[in-house]
Formats: C-alpha cells, sequence, structure tokens
C-alpha cells in the first residue's frame, strides 16, 4: 500500500505549479518571434542601427524585355520597391509539363521592404504572363547606411 501511494501525484501545489510553468514555456516559445521582432526594432528606432532581414531582393523572371519594363515602372509607381534592375537576357532551363524546357528570360532584380514582398508578389502574379511566374526573395543581411536609408525613404508615402 506504500509503495502505491508513492506513485500517485500529490494534489494540489506541485501539480498546479508544473501546469503553470509548462503554460508559460508554451507561450514563451510562441510569443518568441514577435517579441524578438520588436525588440530589434526597438533597438533599430533607438541606435539608428539597421535591422537585418528589413529589406529583401525579389527576383522575377520575364518573357521579353517589354514585359519586364512594364512590371518594374508599374512596381515603382505603387511604392511597392524603391529600385528594380532590369538584368540582360539569360538562357533558363526548367522542367515543365514532364520536359525540359529552354528560353531566354529578363531577370528583375527588385529591392524592398521585407513586409512588401507579399503584395509585391500577388501583384506579380497578377500581371504576368506566364502560369506560374518565378517570384522568390532573399532577406537583405547587410548593406551601406546610405543606401538602406534611401531604400527607406523611396518607398514612403508622400
Amino acid at each position: 500500500m506504500d509503495r502505491l501511494g508513492s506513485r500517485c501525484p500529490l494534489p494540489g501545489s506541485p501539480r498546479l505549479a508544473v501546469l503553470t510553468c509548462l503554460l508559460l514555456l508554451t507561450v514563451s516559445l510562441l510569443t518568441y518571434p514577435m517579441l524578438r521582432t520588436l525588440s530589434l526594432q526597438l533597438h533599430s528606432a533607438v541606435t539608428g542601427s539597421y535591422v537585418s532581414g528589413t529589406y529583401s531582393i525579389v527576383f522575377v523572371n520575364c518573357p521579353n524585355e517589354h514585359i519586364a519594363r512594364d512590371i518594374a515602372r508599374t512596381i515603382l509607381d505603387k511604392k511597392l520597391a524603391a529600385s528594380v534592375n532590369i538584368l540582360p537576357k539569360a538562357s533558363s532551363l526548367s522542367f515543365w509539363n514532364g520536359e525540359i524546357e529552354e528560353a531566354s528570360e529578363i531577370m528583375l532584380l527588385i529591392k524592398t521592404k521585407t513586409s512588401k514582398v507579399h503584395m509585391l508578389s500577388s501583384y506579380v502574379r497578377s500581371v504576368h504572363p506566364f502560369e506560374i511566374p518565378e517570384v522568390f526573395s532573399l532577406l537583405m543581411d547587410q548593406g551601406d547606411v546610405h543606401y538602406l536609408k534611401w531604400l527607406k525613404e523611396s518607398m514612403e508615402e508622400p
């Protein structure tokens, strides 16, 4: 009988304490990304330093220069980006509908705020002639302070 009693959890405090600790741990893990982002933004605002990942470079392939220029101009007009580089023809090989396709494409390098990548991608998908346009982004880790300041100012609404 003594042995059976030692296996059963004690009612009250220890069990409640364990549940409370588990709840706090769960809440901490779930809110960590948000708290980290807010603390980095606060640090950036106070010190004037750049927070890695605030800006992104978005890559978009277009079938020709005319379409590339139209997309680039509209992106800039809509303040979805601060700058777009239109790179000359590139040969592309891809696996599409069970076959390897080869094409010449024009690549756009779009510099924007990471927070605008989703809107920019949605716009590109709505106007791009490809069934599935190639749109992906990479976070900017570091950059010249003056350039990053210009990026920010270029995308601000008047």
